[in-house]
């Protein structure tokens, strides 16, 4: 799995070659696209370029690409390729973002996000 991983563009590695995460969600974020490509919905190569286009897309609109941003490059490319799989529609997908946004704005800094019934309905 190591050659996987250095074959994505940017991925923040620490000396033991095992991926660094600053926040849960990035390690959630990444668990997704490691258990989809496991489930056969897309190729590394696929992924490597939809993850290479989203970090090109965002240099180009003034990302100064200081690594802080990385992972957030990680999820567009995860959202685009699950749409472009037909995986999920675009709507839903911003629909469940939506929802995870209402969910943390309601909670205290330093607790777990927890998605409830209401925040569908703000989404």
């Amino acid at each position: 799995m190591t050659a996987d991983l250095q074959a994505c563009p940017g991925l923040p590695l620490g000396d033991d070659l095992a991926p660094v995460f600053a926040q849960p969600w990035m390690a959630q974020a990444f668990a997704m696209v490691l258990q989809l490509h496991q489930k056969g919905l897309y190729t590394w190569p696929e992924w490597a370029a939809a993850l290479s286009a989203q970090i090109a897309a965002a240099q180009a609109a003034g990302d100064a690409d200081l690594g802080d941003t990385y992972y957030q490059h990680w999820l567009a490319a995860l959202e685009s390729l699950v749409a472009a799989k037909g995986a999920a529609q675009a709507a839903e997908l911003a629909r469940c973002a939506q929802a995870w946004d209402h969910a943390a704005d309601r909670t205290p800094h330093g607790q777990p996000i927890e998605l409830r019934a209401a925040d569908w309905d703000h989404a």
